[in-house]
């Protein structure tokens, strides 16, 4: 069992982060591996002839994405700790990347091989300038595969952290980060469980924990350049709604575009992330929510420099009566 153990200090210094990096090695690795989740598979059905195209054509591309989609070690270089929280920018991270020598780049990718449960094809590491050519490999990753997609992928980030910052606030880091997995991960007060792997437990101290959601399903993984640790785990809220059903009373009620809002603030958000989530203008979602207020569905409230829009208790209790299924007559 390996943990993350973290000192008194450490635990009043974590905090959140968003990394395009993060974000980008978890589109790749849903790219390469078969059978994605089901909210994901007309992304990964859309991009799989351009993905393999890419990848038959370039050899590091090749040899470093198949490694990590089948490791269970990510090579160091891929595993950044973000430096600059929610104004973290890819550059930054691909800069740190192309920093490592060949020497280092071929070193953490062996590590990596030897916890890989498929055969890996390393004839890419013989090249000179590995750094530079990885951190290339991950930004035309990202320009090709989540950039189109960044605006809502980082709306989905974003609420992400809102909603833990709440549970933070409320009840401490101990809840917020349960909720991060369907099983327990905290060994007594200080230790999170990161892995049943046998390896080394890691020491945070004064840094603290940095957590990085994404969108992608999946496990979480470590990103390590001590002192700073993060810890990069999957999003709630990243599934599509399920589709409405045929007779649906709250369409027919308030309109299909004022239910979708209305359905979608069962998750606090800003206008700019409702409009994302939803793929519709700003301007629709604003008009939309200024009925809802108005109607006493739906109010806002101010989170630091955000406006955050929330359903209220009628709200709530018009989206619970209206969706109820209907009593059965005899």
């Amino acid at each position: 069992m390996t943990l993350l153990r973290l000192s008194p200090t450490a635990l009043s210094r974590c905090r959140f982060a968003v990394s395009p990096l993060a974000e980008t090695i978890g589109a790749l690795i849903t790219l390469h591996r078969p059978g994605p989740d089901p909210w994901h598979q007309p992304w990964h059905g859309d991009n799989q002839s351009e993905y393999r195209t890419w990848l038959a054509r370039d050899p590091v591309a090749a040899g470093l994405l198949g490694l990590v989609a089948a490791t269970k070690r990510f090579p160091d270089l891929v595993a950044l700790p973000p430096k600059d929280g929610m104004r973290t920018r890819l550059a930054d991270e691909l800069a740190e990347v192309a920093a490592h020598s060949d020497e280092h780049v071929r070193a953490t990718v062996a590590e990596s091989v030897t916890a890989s449960w498929e055969p890996q094809d390393t004839a890419w590491l013989e090249l000179d300038g590995l750094g530079s050519r990885v951190a290339a490999v991950l930004a035309e990753g990202f320009h090709r595969f989540v950039a189109p997609d960044w605006a809502r992928r980082r709306a989905v980030l974003e609420r992400d952290i809102m909603y833990r910052a709440g549970l933070l606030a409320a009840y401490g880091w101990q809840h917020a980060v349960e909720t991060m997995r369907n099983r327990s991960v905290w060994v007594g007060e200080n230790a999170i469980r990161f892995s049943d792997q046998d390896w080394p437990d890691r020491h945070i101290d004064a840094e603290g924990l940095i957590f990085v959601p994404r969108t992608t399903a999946g496990g979480w993984w470590t990103c390590e350049r001590p002192p700073r640790y993060a810890l990069v785990y999957p999003a709630r809220g990243v599934a599509a709604p399920a589709a409405a059903p045929r007779a649906d009373p709250l369409a027919t009620l308030l309109g299909g575009g004022r239910a979708r809002v209305l359905r979608e603030l069962a998750r606090p958000a800003t206008s700019t992330q409702l409009a994302h989530a939803l793929g519709v203008s700003l301007g629709t979602v604003s008009a939309h929510l200024a009925v809802l207020r108005e109607a006493d569905a739906a109010t806002r409230t101010r989170a630091g420099r955000n406006v955050v829009y929330l359903l209220t208790e009628r709200g709530e209790r018009l989206v619970a009566l209206l969706e109820a299924e209907p009593a059965e007559h005899g």
